[in-house]
């Protein structure tokens, strides 16, 4: 494999996020472990002083700052574009994330010893060491999203059929090769987002990993889940109230995806059951969501 100027890029897309920013970029050279890393913070108009923490603290990440919220797939393309030559892998981190010691090294290792990957992601764990279980997911068919809306996902999580939605029948410890991994950590092969181009930015947040997942999968790629590789996401941990722009979107943007990769191996008359289920989910959860009392903490995934 011809190598490029750098081994990989890391590219974090922030906005508002100070202080999980600041701990993110600071786990990054034990994350690479002594390995040719480029970090690209492309802040999205924040407010809180993130740029300034970057420009203080960070000298050596190169910062790129949007006149606006561009969203997190326009962001993200900013610096695909710009490096798209110049290195070996990708790798879209949230700024909300840190890296345990060795993680990034190990990653590409496990790339470049595999050559039919396109993309993969790490184990992903909360603060308190729980899975957080989008990290491995199956696409959202028919099926899939049936037995979730039912909670049989939840009810019956060790079975293949019905634990589909976010792989939960799968040894967590294990490497998979799955249908979609999570944005929050995601490392792609620069030749693979040559084969499929960059990030879909009619997803301004949500789904646009799983939909960049099925075009890889569909180009011939393979996607994986590496359980070697963990970091820590600090997402939101609330249960209390989120922003009804933010489940609106998540729904919204889910049956986009669905639109877009599924459907069309689909009858319309299906189809159409899933567009009602989505809507009538997302009127739940805003119901759901009024009725509770606590403001959530924002966060992206």
């Amino acid at each position: 494999m011809g190598r490029g100027l750098y081994r990989l890029v890391v590219i974090i897309v922030s906005w508002n996020v100070k202080d999980l920013l600041a701990a993110c970029l600071a786990s990054l050279p034990a994350g690479a472990d002594g390995m040719l890393v480029h970090t690209v913070v492309v802040d999205n108009a924040s407010t809180d002083g993130s740029a300034e923490v970057v420009r203080e603290r960070f000298p050596s990440v190169e910062l790129i700052e949007c006149r606006e919220n561009l969203g997190f797939a326009r962001a993200n393309n900013i610096a695909l574009r710009k490096f798209a030559n110049d290195t070996d892998y990708f790798l879209l981190l949230n700024p909300d994330t840190v890296i345990s010691p060795g993680a990034l090294r190990e990653m590409v290792d496990f790339m470049d010893t595999h050559p039919e990957a396109g993309i993969a992601g790490a184990k992903v764990v909360k603060p308190d060491g729980t899975l957080d279980w989008p990290c491995k997911r199956s696409y959202i068919t028919p099926s899939v999203l049936f037995y979730k809306a039912l909670g049989l996902d939840r009810l019956f999580p060790r079975s293949p059929r019905f634990g589909r939605y976010q792989l939960t029948y799968l040894d967590p410890d294990e490497t998979h090769e799955v249908d979609s991994v999570v944005g929050a950590f995601l490392m792609i092969r620069r030749q693979c987002v040559v084969a499929i181009g960059p990030l879909d930015e009619s997803f301004f947040m949500y789904w646009e990993d799983m939909d960049w997942c099925y075009r890889a999968k569909s180009a011939g790629w393979k996607i994986f889940y590496v359980p070697a590789t963990t970091i820590i996401h600090h997402k939101a941990q609330s249960t209390g109230k989120r922003s009804y722009q933010m489940i609106y979107c998540w729904y919204h943007l889910a049956w986009r995806v669905y639109q877009k990769c599924i459907a069309p191996n689909y009858s319309a008359g299906v189809n159409c059951l899933v567009w009602m289920g989505f809507h009538t989910m997302c009127v739940v959860s805003l119901i759901a969501n009024f009725a509770r009392s606590e403001k959530r903490v924002p966060g992206r995934r």
